[in-house]
């Protein structure tokens, strides 16, 4: 039998599509600028489907656990490990910006930036803070979490249904059975949806390219390659080292998660590959309480690339307003930061808002140095996506190891090329996790 050609991969053509949208952005910027629907078109696609998903997979998670004492146990074990990763990456970034220094020599009057279009941003970040972030939590309705497509509501409702389901396993057979088909059917769904990834990656890498075009990354090159180079330095030094710690490869890790990377990279968004992802976690053999546990809270609050920005950012903006800091002033910065960071998937805007809510909350660092960042803060949002997924993924497989429920010996044969990757979700060639025994409880 032949072997598939390469365009049969949905990374290849994820990354044709970028190629080809960045060069229909610079030689027809006025054609391009109109394809913005097409990137957003596949966002939508794909986030209509990460509700049902997320909450299928928890309930399913924890009504098969059993025992809800290791549901709250994996809890805690995972925002233990989030605020860790956290406050590392907050660090670390805080440490590179010093270093190379993007802001000096900028010398940005804050009297004179233009702040209109830092209106939007400001008014929503003043709705951010801890007692609204958490009410937000609980939806006025079990309706309204789906409507809003909000993850850590649906995720609070899942919950609920997954325990009550568990305290009477055998009652809810049926329901278990049932609900565990409309899981397939879903990601039977979303494997047709992906097939539009390339569409999607082309429409808004051509946008982006139009819109801002090329020329202005040179003022700001040197803070973006930082963020990048900074990324970089996380995902392969210090996620690297914690997936060795797990026991795993993280070069095949990034291999076997090629594709969800591809839609990442092309889209700028983690959301649209978090369904994949959790399917992916699951077939290498990660237990499905965990994925449909740790994944979805990661979201909130284990953004490491996006805490590496916000730290970079903020101190950016100093530099080039020549705000001077005092260390003190500095570790008041990374203790908001951290607790900020943690509502940015409330809000629409992310990172964005939420560096504008840490400003105005310090005071010492005018808003209005946001302004520079206006035009190139798009060019950043493929670096903290793509850190953000593999902090997710790798945060999944620790805290699986970490409670005696991955298959160690599975994930190595996986990634090892031993076991054939899925073609497409929804396949029924590999069995889930929750099928089999764990070889290393």
């Amino acid at each position: 039998m032949a072997k598939p050609g390469v365009f049969q991969h949905l990374y290849v053509r994820v990354i044709v599509g970028v190629v080809l949208g960045v060069a229909v952005g610079l030689l027809a910027p006025a054609w391009a600028v109109q394809l913005k629907p097409l990137g957003d078109g596949f966002i939508k696609l794909i986030k209509m489907l990460i509700g049902p998903v997320v909450f299928v997979t928890v309930v399913l998670g924890i009504a098969n656990a059993g025992d809800l004492k290791q549901v709250g146990r994996t809890g805690v074990k995972a925002i233990a490990y989030f605020e860790t990763l956290s406050t590392l990456s907050l660090a670390i970034g805080l440490l590179v910006v010093h270093w190379l220094k993007p802001g000096v020599g900028l010398n940005a009057n804050p009297a004179v930036l233009g702040t209109q279009q830092l209106q939007t941003y400001a008014s929503a970040a003043k709705s951010l803070n801890w007692v609204d972030f958490l009410l937000e939590l609980i939806p006025t309705t079990l309706t309204e979490a789906f409507a809003k497509g909000d993850v850590l509501p649906i995720l609070l409702v899942a919950m609920l249904f997954g325990m009550a389901i568990a305290r009477h396993r055998h009652r809810f057979a049926a329901l278990i059975g049932g609900l565990d088909q409309v899981s397939e059917a879903l990601f039977g769904v979303i494997g047709l949806i992906v097939q539009l990834a390339p569409l999607g990656a082309f429409g808004a890498m051509a946008f982006t390219v139009a819109k801002f075009g090329l020329g202005t990354l040179w003022s700001l090159g040197k803070l973006m390659l930082g963020v990048y180079a900074t990324c970089f330095l996380f995902v392969f030094v210090i996620l690297g080292l914690v997936s060795a710690l797990v026991g795993l490869d993280l070069l095949k890790l990034l291999r076997y998660l090629g594709e969800e990377l591809a839609i990442v990279l092309g889209t700028s968004s983690s959301e649209a590959a978090l369904p994949r992802l959790m399917d992916k976690l699951e077939r290498l053999g990660c237990d499905r309480a965990v994925v449909g546990l740790v994944v979805p809270a990661g979201y909130s609050f284990n953004l490491d690339g996006t805490s590496i920005y916000l730290s970079m950012a903020a101190v950016f903006i100093a530099q080039a307003t020549n705000t001077p800091l005092s260390p003190a002033q500095e570790g008041t910065l990374l203790v908001v930061l951290m607790l900020t960071s943690k509502g940015a998937a409330a809000v629409t805007g992310g990172g964005f808002i939420t560096l504008a809510a840490t400003l105005a909350s310090l005071g010492t660092i005018p808003i209005a140095g946001m302004t520079l960042l206006l035009g190139v803060d798009r060019f950043m949002s493929e670096a903290r996506a793509l850190t953000n997924l593999i902090g997710n993924a790798i945060g999944s497989l620790v805290v699986a190891r970490w409670e005696g429920r991955l298959d160690l010996a599975r994930a190595r044969r996986v990634l090892n090329g031993e076991v054939p990757p899925p073609e497409g979700l929804g396949q029924q060639e590999l069995r889930r996790p929750s099928e089999h025994g764990m070889a290393d409880r």
